[in-house]
C-alpha cells in the first residue's frame, strides 16, 4: 500500500466506495464520475502505478478476466461494453494506480477521445 494513493486507500477500506465485486487480487467499484450508465473501476489490490510499469503477466490476466466477470454481473455481456486502461497523463490517467474502466449501457463511439 502506498499511503498517499487514493485507490490503495479504497482497497484498504480507509475510503468508502460503492463496491461491486471483489476477488483475491482485485476489487471493483463504481466510478464517482461515471462516463456511461455503467462505469465500474477494476483495481488490483497491490499497488502498481500504471500499465506501463506492470510486469506481472498473471496479475494482468487476472485483472482483465475479473473485468469481464464484472461486466457479466452488470448485465453488459449481451449488448457489449468497453474496457479501458488509461496510462500516463497524455493517456488520461488521473490516479497513479493501475485500473481498468468497465463502461457500458450505451453505444460507445470511436475514436474515444
Amino acid at each position: 500500500m502506498v499511503d498517499n494513493c487514493l485507490f490503495c486507500r479504497i482497497v484498504s477500506g480507509e475510503i468508502p466506495s460503492r463496491q461491486v465485486a471483489q476477488s483475491d487480487t482485485a476489487i471493483a467499484f463504481r466510478d464517482v464520475n461515471p462516463q456511461a450508465p455503467t462505469h465500474v473501476l477494476v483495481v488490483p489490490r497491490a499497488h502498481v502505478a500504471s500499465l506501463a510499469s506492470a510486469s506481472d503477466s498473471a496479475m494482468l490476466g487476472d485483472l482483465l478476466a475479473f473485468a469481464a466477470t464484472v461486466a457479466r454481473s452488470e448485465g453488459l455481456e449481451q449488448d457489449g461494453y468497453r474496457v479501458v486502461a488509461n496510462t500516463g497523463s497524455n493517456g488520461g490517467q488521473t490516479v497513479d494506480h493501475l485500473h481498468l474502466h468497465v463502461l457500458g449501457g450505451r453505444k460507445m463511439t470511436w475514436p474515444p477521445g
